[in-house]
This record gives C-alpha cells, sequence and structure tokens, in this order.
C-alpha cells in the first residue's frame, strides 16, 4: 500500500555509518562503467603477452615508456568519452559525419583492420591457453570459434560475458606475484621516472607494440559508443570522466606489475617462445600450478575479447551504414551486422591457426595496432579540438598542445617501425 504525505511515519535515525560507507562505496562502483571497461580491455591476450615479454626481454626498461603511454591513454580515452557524452554518438557516426567521405571511410577501414587484427590475437590466445591444458591449436580454436559465435548468435551472450570475465580474474594475481618476486625495487624506481633505452630496432619494436596493446582503437570506439549508449550527457560527464582516467590508469598498473613480475622470473631470458615462460611469472603465487592459473586467464580474457570485439565493430559499421543491428535479429533481418560479425570471426580464427609462435603472432598483431593507431587517434583529436562538434567543451589550449605531442610522438614511434619494417623486406634493415 501507498504511502500518501499526511500518514509518513516519523522519522528514523540515521543509518549507522557503516551503512552509508557501504553506500558511498556502491554508488561509486556503480559509477565506474565505460572508462573502466574500455581501458581494461587492453589487458586481453595480445596485451598480456606484449608485457610479458618486455619484462622477459628488457626487464624494467620499458616501465617509463609505459609511464607515457600512461599519460596517453588517459588523454585519448577523456576525449572518446567527452565526444559521446557531448555529442550523443559514436566515433563511427562522428567520423561520418565530419569529415570528407574519402576520409571518413578510410577511418572506418582503419578500425576494421586493426579490430580484425585484434580478434586474431584473442584466437591466438585461446590457442595458447589451450595448449597450455594440453590440447591443440588445431581443434581448440575451431570449436571456440564455433561455440563463440553461437553464444553471440543464438544463446545468451550476457551470461557468457560474466563467465569470461569471472576467468579474467585470476590476473589480479600478477601484483601478488610482483611482491612475492621481490624484484629489485631501486630499479624498479629508476626504470618508472627516467628513460633507460636501448637504441635497438628490438625494443622500437616492441615500445610500439606497447603502444598498439594499450592505446587500442577498439577502446576508443568502445569509450564513446558506451558513453552515448547510456545516456551520459555534459550534465552527467564529471563522474564519466572520472570513470575514463581511473579506468585507464588502473589498468596499466595492472599492465606494469605484469612487467615487474616477468623481469623479476625471467628477466633478461631473450623474446617469450612460449606461454609457458609467460606464466613462469605467476610461480611465487601458484607454485606448480602457474601455467593451468595463466591458462585460464589467458582463455578468459580471449574468448572475452573475441566476442565483445567483432560484436562491437559490427555495431558500429552497422551504425555508419544506418542498416538493422541487434543479435536478436535473423540474418535475413540484419544480414550486415550478423555477417559482418560472422566474418570476423570466421577470418580470425583462420590466420590464428596459421602455422607458427602464437606468442610471436600475439605480438606482431599489436605491432599492426600500434601502426594503424596515430591513424584513428589523428581523427579523434580532430574531433575534439573543434567547437564546432564541442562547443565550450572542446580542447584548451593546454589539453590540445599535450594530446597533438602524444599523437605525434605515437606517429613518428609507428612511422619509424613500418619504414624498418619495409627495408627489412628488402634486406637493408
Amino acid at each position: 500500500m501507498s504511502i500518501v504525505p499526511d500518514q509518513v511515519p516519523a522519522a528514523q535515525p540515521s543509518a549507522p555509518p557503516r551503512r552509508t560507507w557501504r553506500r558511498r562505496a556502491f554508488v561509486t562502483l556503480a559509477a565506474l562503467g565505460p572508462g573502466l571497461i574500455a581501458a581494461n580491455a587492453g589487458n586481453d591476450a595480445g596485451g598480456i603477452a606484449t608485457y610479458a615479454s618486455a619484462g622477459s626481454q628488457f626487464g624494467y626498461r620499458m616501465l617509463f615508456v609505459m609511464v607515457l603511454v600512461t599519460v596517453a591513454l588517459v588523454v585519448v580515452q577523456e576525449m572518446s568519452a567527452r565526444l559521446g557524452a557531448y555529442t550523443g554518438e559514436g566515433l563511427v557516426s562522428l567520423f561520418r559525419e565530419h569529415f570528407p567521405l574519402r576520409a571518413g571511410a578510410f577511418a572506418v577501414l582503419m578500425l576494421l583492420v586493426a579490430n580484425l587484427g585484434l580478434v586474431v590475437s584473442e584466437f591466438a590466445g585461446i590457442g595458447a591457453a589451450f595448449e597450455l591444458l594440453g590440447v591443440n591449436r588445431y581443434i581448440s580454436v575451431p570449436i571456440a570459434a564455433v561455440a563463440i559465435w553461437a553464444v553471440v548468435v543464438f544463446g545468451s551472450y550476457r551470461y557468457a560475458e560474466r563467465l569470461f570475465l569471472l576467468l579474467t580474474l585470476t590476473f589480479l594475481a600478477y601484483p601478488l606475484a610482483m611482491l612475492l618476486g621481490h624484484p629489485n625495487w631501486r630499479e624498479v624506481g629508476a626504470d618508472l621516472v627516467w628513460p633507460h633505452l636501448l637504441a635497438s630496432k628490438e625494443f622500437l619494436f616492441l615500445a610500439v607494440a606497447l603502444i598498439g596493446t594499450t592505446i587500442t582503437p577498439y577502446m576508443q570506439l568502445y569509450q564513446a559508443a558506451a558513453v552515448a549508449d547510456r545516456g551520459i550527457g555534459p550534465d552527467d560527464y564529471r563522474a564519466e570522466r572520472v570513470d575514463a582516467i581511473f579506468g585507464s590508469i588502473f589498468c596499466n598498473v595492472i599492465s606494469i606489475t605484469i612487467i615487474v613480475a616477468t623481469a623479476a622470473a625471467i628477466g633478461g631470458s631473450g623474446p617469450l617462445e612460449s606461454a609457458e615462460q609467460a606464466a613462469l611469472a605467476l610461480t611465487p603465487v601458484a607454485g606448480p600450478a602457474a601455467t593451468q592459473l595463466f591458462a585460464i586467464g589467458l582463455l578468459g580474457a580471449s574468448a572475452l575479447a573475441a566476442a565483445v570485439v567483432p560484436l562491437s565493430t559490427s555495431y558500429a559499421l552497422a551504425e555508419a551504414v544506418g542498416v538493422e543491428r541487434s543479435v536478436s535479429r535473423s540474418f535475413r533481418e540484419a544480414p550486415l551486422f550478423l555477417g559482418l560479425f560472422t566474418g570476423l570471426v570466421a577470418v580470425g580464427a583462420a590466420i590464428a591457426l596459421a602455422p607458427g609462435n602464437l606468442i610471436s603472432l600475439l605480438i606482431n598483431t599489436q605491432v599492426i595496432n600500434g601502426v594503424i593507431t596515430p591513424i584513428i587517434l589523428t581523427f579523434i583529436l580532430l574531433l575534439a579540438n573543434r567547437r564546432s562538434v564541442l562547443g565550450d567543451a572542446a580542447n584548451g589550449p593546454t589539453l590540445k598542445a599535450l594530446a597533438t605531442v602524444c599523437v605525434a610522438v605515437v606517429a613518428v614511434l609507428a612511422a619509424v617501425v613500418l619504414v624498418q619494417t619495409v627495408l627489412g623486406w628488402f634486406g637493408l634493415g
């Protein structure tokens, strides 16, 4: 029975401080949404392999690079969230509306290529995880591809997503492994605050891979679209800005612990040759079960991203074209949307089955992302600078300068690696 105004009971004693604290904590956690999810998407199969390889190959030397990458990620994710909040649109729609047709189409093509590279890396991660558990990748990858496709198209994707997210929690063991691995804290501190870089092709290659796996175009795509879809507008943006910044910093703190833990365990041993080597960093926590723990986490992270990345790509491109987009529709009702999702899953799984080192494949796909990333970031920067798009919320002089420097540095590093790669094809590298 409802209570009318004249029947309102006497005021009750205020809630105990303990309940008030819990309520505030719950409200705070509930506000952490698109930013935290988007940023932590970088800690997927390719991310784990790249961070672990950085620690095994160069010890703590990559930590300063990660600090710079963290600054760039904060800037980029905040701009993406602001674009979503103040325009109510995703990045693909903004590209289509505010750039010439050819430029917008080029940006969308780069997003498609980048996300295809991610899908490949996720299925490579699934293969590597199952091989750690004794299952051949030529069996596990096709079965996983069909299962992920069926869950999204015919099943309950939400339940599968929760399961995958639960499995990825095993990677929270890395901070503990870092502490129990007894790293050289003096070296860790020195490499965090001061550059100890190496003038080598391998170091630069891995630095670009770190950029590609940390500042992934998929993350910006998801960030803007999720903010817009949740109806977060200018009045609510202050909380979302905190979410974007916190998420970016939190995920990279985890990434740094992966590098430190791996460096303490197998630093200086050279590039990773197998997933078993990456699992060694978890030995201080799990002991003999380190390999199995790593495999479970890698499987969860890979399976989640193998579903989310092609799905979000299909949503974005269907939105740009203006056609039906829903997993509840049939192929006849949403042919482009479901066809693109199916194609991305099939091609990604097929490429992941190519002969070779799966860890090497994971890292190489992150380098491809690193080369494509500055192109996407340039479009985002141009949009965030325009008052015609964001009004008074457009980048001010300081943020504009900082964002320009971040994008320019990423572009220069990517260009150098691209030139080195092309020269290597002709035996000149």
